[in-house]
């Protein structure tokens, strides 16, 4: 059984052996996970598409690690805040209608 793409062609792309499998593992989870796929696969199985998309070049290493993990953290704090937000709105929310009520009884 032939791998395609071919290890040769993705040594190609991504300068080691290491970061090419940390790379496909990565983008093999996200794509178990539900991510968006960046083209149609021939392969079924996640592995083997994130091979798919690392050879075409949609999928690569980013240049600088520390800050997309700092773009991610920052992305996932933003989330949260929205979320305590949108939690105390709704409180906000709860606590006039109570009143409201209040004042018809």
């Amino acid at each position: 059984m032939m791998l395609r793409p071919s290890i040769d062609t993705l040594l190609d792309k991504i300068p080691s052996k290491y970061s090419l499998v940390i790379l496909q593992a990565k983008r093999a989870h996200e794509l178990e996970s539900g991510a968006e796929p960046t083209q149609e696969f021939k392969s079924v199985k996640p592995t083997l598409q994130a091979l798919e998309e690392i050879n075409s070049g949609n999928v690569v290493i980013h240049p600088d690690p520390n800050a997309k993990r700092a773009a991610v953290l920052a992305r996932a704090e933003a989330e949260r805040l929205a979320k305590e937000e949108e939690e105390r709105k709704i409180k906000e929310q709860i606590a006039k209608e109570k009143e409201v009520e209040g004042e018809k009884i």
